[in-house]
């Protein structure tokens, strides 16, 4: 049964029907299992003893299934399996939902399917699956090349069984992405640089590197309110640690094409690059979130967030539901979004988003600064404005 859309808001406008294409379309996957939970992680991630992976399975196709009556046949650009640890997922779970998905979309040519990866609960016999099952491009969570920081991270994997799961990935998918944290307790800015150097001669084409935040709802979260995180790096030694970070990619061509994200020209991640420019993108899992263009317009999507409830809701009426968004909502969303690309926005696409136009004084007064370029139609922020971006997209929104 087709899910009813919620009625459009009074300001949405027709230019939402067809701006998506410009971004293009994914499917994110999210699997809310780990063996642990991590000590600094806010995601909906739950450790649960038994998975009925065939109930699991079942659960996605019949979301799957209730997405695609709405979108109809589109190109699906992307597929991403994200979590909790989608590698605990059976490779034979895995091929059942992307065997779904390719029933309702036409896959591209150069589709992406990532898997992310715990290198704590994986092996070669799995990874030989994912890459039968038809995945292409594998994600790891390293996070760290340090025992000792490891265990402070409540990360499970050592360091060696890193590398031989790195090892294992690199040798069976033609790509590969890992990530690291970085101003960590106590770690030093020289630390920092040989750990990353030694990140950067693993070969990655792709590299997520973020710094360290305290969030609140996590275990880090509760002991930096007691005061008992110690060892943290000021502000100060923060943007210390972003500059040197972005010297040493640049310098090993792995420049940040995002604020967070490296990789060599070619190699950037396209299913996030659907998030960064306001693409479509249907979100299935618990607590999973997406964007939708329907008819003349944009809707945010989410689910229920508790895996059992999810997984019962599948069965009969389904876990989406639909907000519909205004079109300076929709403006907002690609200037947050899309600033976050070393690649700028389009100033005409959200200008045409918005049905207004960013005060020229407020772009003068920023690129004095030195905090923008708009070079033609292209704004972006510059080196110097991207320690300071979230002020910097406040300025331009307050200016439309």
């Amino acid at each position: 049964m087709k899910h009813p859309l919620p009625r459009a808001p009074a300001d949405t406008a027709p230019i939402a029907k067809e701006d998506w294409r410009s971004g293009g379309f994914g499917l994110y996957l999210h699997w809310p299992f780990c063996q642990s939970k991590c000590p600094y992680c806010d995601f909906n991630s739950h450790v649960a003893g038994k998975i009925d992976q065939s109930a699991w399975a079942a659960a996605y196709e019949q979301e799957i299934d209730r997405v695609a009556t709405m979108t109809g046949r589109r190109v699906l650009n992307s597929i991403y399996f994200g979590g909790g640890t989608p590698s605990l997922m059976r490779p034979d779970t895995v091929a059942a939902i992307l065997e779904r998905a390719a029933d309702h979309w036409d896959f591209a040519n150069d589709i992406e399917i990532t898997l992310e990866a715990n290198p704590g609960s994986v092996d070669a016999a799995n990874f030989q699956g994912y890459r039968t099952a038809g995945v292409n491009r594998v994600s790891l969570g390293m996070q760290a090349l340090d025992d000792t920081d490891l265990r402070m991270l409540g990360r499970k994997h050592t360091v060696a069984e890193g590398l031989r799961a790195l090892d294992i990935a690199q040798g069976t998918f033609d790509r590969v992405s890992f990530d690291l944290i970085y101003a960590r307790q106590n770690q030093s800015l020289e630390s920092w640089q040989k750990e990353l150097a030694r990140a950067i001669a693993l070969g990655a084409s792709h590299m997520s590197l973020y710094q360290l935040t305290i969030e609140q709802g996590t275990v880090f979260g509760e002991r930096f309110a007691r005061g008992q995180l110690l060892g943290l790096p000021d502000e100060n030694q923060g943007a210390d640690f972003f500059a040197v970070t972005q010297d040493m990619m640049e310098a090993a061509g792995l420049p940040a094409y995002e604020v967070s994200n490296h990789a060599r020209i070619g190699t950037e991640s396209r299913h996030n690059m659907i998030y960064w420019s306001a693409g479509d993108y249907a979100g299935v899992g618990p607590g999973a979130h997406g964007r939708l263009t329907l008819g003349d317009t944009r809707y945010a999507t989410t689910m229920q967030p508790m895996p059992v409830q999810w997984c019962e809701t599948a069965k009969d009426r389904g876990n989406l539901e639909l907000e519909p968004l205004g079109e300076m909502d929709c403006a907002l969303e690609y200037l947050l979004m899309g600033l976050r690309l070393g690649s700028g926005i389009s100033l005409s696409r959200l200008e045409a988003m918005a049905h207004a136009s960013i005060r020229a004084g407020k772009l003068a007064e920023l690129s004095e600064l030195g905090m923008i370029d708009l070079q033609a139609d292209t704004l972006r922020v510059t080196r110097k404005g991207r320690p300071l971006l979230n002020a910097v997209i406040e300025q331009l929104a307050g200016a439309l």
